[in-house]
């Protein structure tokens, strides 16, 4: 076995300036060290994989470093810091509440909280996954959280904030942690690539951001994965190969197809896409996807709502000034009455065909009603 070490893990944020896409939760946790205005319970809640568990981390680190930096960063360099980095550290502790979901475990813990520090001020208690306790272990919880010793701070992880009782919530600090943005993602992927000296396209570290919806621990095990399958040269070619993404392209033939209302060229796309095993509903949603970012580019100020690469952004700026909106809406509405009727079609390659048609022949029925 060699000594490669996955993403992900890697180039996991050590200080809270390198945590992405939450910097208002960052901000507000160093004023919180920095006045010493620390709450004794937090709620960090968001979907997988955008920093919770990571923030919690940092935030522990933070609060018990002897030498702190002026823009409240852990020293890295203190013992209790080197303790934390190696994994020895007496002050943080951690439990997973998914695996440790009973009332004992709630009281094991409960017996450690009144043990005070051995080394700094603190000890912190970082509870991932807490909306699986039980019902009698959150209640064994409730005490402790209330009043707890003055030394002992509680941060509780969850993706599913609506899992954890009423009583519970209103004795933490909540913050809610954003999925983070594909841009903010392709940028990160990008500065690892130039650190693990790995050629990277623009575009298809945009496709890869988009792949992992909002999660970028998601993002960087993709990324790990087709740069395995590359061998360190990633390109957006290879991105939808791997991935098994219908090509951009493919969407923009279609619309080009449908405005010069030409249907056989539409149908033997359709046929080239159903032979390279694409899924013919994920494509109907897909195209329907497409018309929507053609109907964001026809006003500058909605632009910014379009999540690619620059060329590709570029080709729907180009392709939207040779559609009407009008034509645009129809489109979207022929493909939303095919996507919801998809599932219960008895012939569903048949219905995606007349879908195309009916594209093809809006600019004829829009003709004729203005006519």
């Amino acid at each position: 076995m060699g000594d490669f070490v996955v993403s992900a893990r890697k180039y996991r944020p050590q200080t809270f300036d390198t945590v992405v896409g939450q910097s208002s939760i960052t901000a507000t946790l160093k004023n919180a060290i920095k006045n010493d205005h620390l709450a004794q319970a937090f709620l960090f809640c968001g979907s997988r994989g955008v920093g919770k568990t990571t923030t919690a981390r940092i935030l522990a680190k933070t609060i018990n470093c002897f030498n702190r930096s002026e823009s409240v960063e852990a020293c890295d360099k203190c013992d209790s810091c080197v303790s934390f980095n190696t994994g020895n550290s007496l002050n943080v502790y951690e439990l997973d509440a998914a695996s440790n979901n009973s009332v004992d475990d709630i009281r094991n813990l409960i017996d450690q909280v009144r043990i005070a520090p051995q080394l700094g001020d603190y000890k912190i208690y970082i509870i991932d996954e807490v909306h699986m306790l039980s019902t009698s272990a959150f209640n064994a919880f409730l005490k402790t959280l209330e009043e707890p010793p003055k030394h002992a701070i509680f941060i509780l992880a969850t993706t599913e904030k609506h899992k954890i009782i009423p009583t519970i919530l209103s004795r933490c600090q909540i913050f809610d942690f954003s999925r983070i943005k594909i841009r903010d993602m392709a940028d990160h992927l990008a500065s690892i690539a130039l650190k693990e000296g790995i050629t990277a396209d623009a575009e298809a570290l945009h496709l890869i951001a988009q792949k992992a919806d909002g999660a970028l621990r998601d993002a960087l095990s993709i990324f790990d994965q087709i740069v395995t399958f590359t061998v360190n040269n990633l390109t957006y070619k290879s991105v939808i190969d791997n991935l098994n993404i219908l090509d951009y392209d493919y969407y923009f033939r279609i619309v080009d197809g449908a405005l010069k209302e030409d249907i056989p060229s539409s149908l033997l796309l359709l046929n080239d896409i159903v032979e390279k095993g694409f899924d013919t509903h994920h494509f109907i949603v897909g195209l329907a996807e497409h018309y929507r970012n053609l109907l964001i580019c026809k006003d500058a100020r909605t632009v910014m709502l379009l999540e690619v690469g620059e060329s590709v952004q570029q080709k729907y700026l180009d392709q939207s000034k040779q559609i009407d909106a009008n034509l645009i809406l129809r489109a979207m509405n022929v493909l939303s009455k095919a996507d919801v009727s998809y599932k219960s079609s008895k012939n569903q390659r048949l219905l995606v065909e007349m879908a195309l048609i009916q594209l093809c022949s809006l600019q004829q029925e829009l003709e004729k009603k203005n006519a």
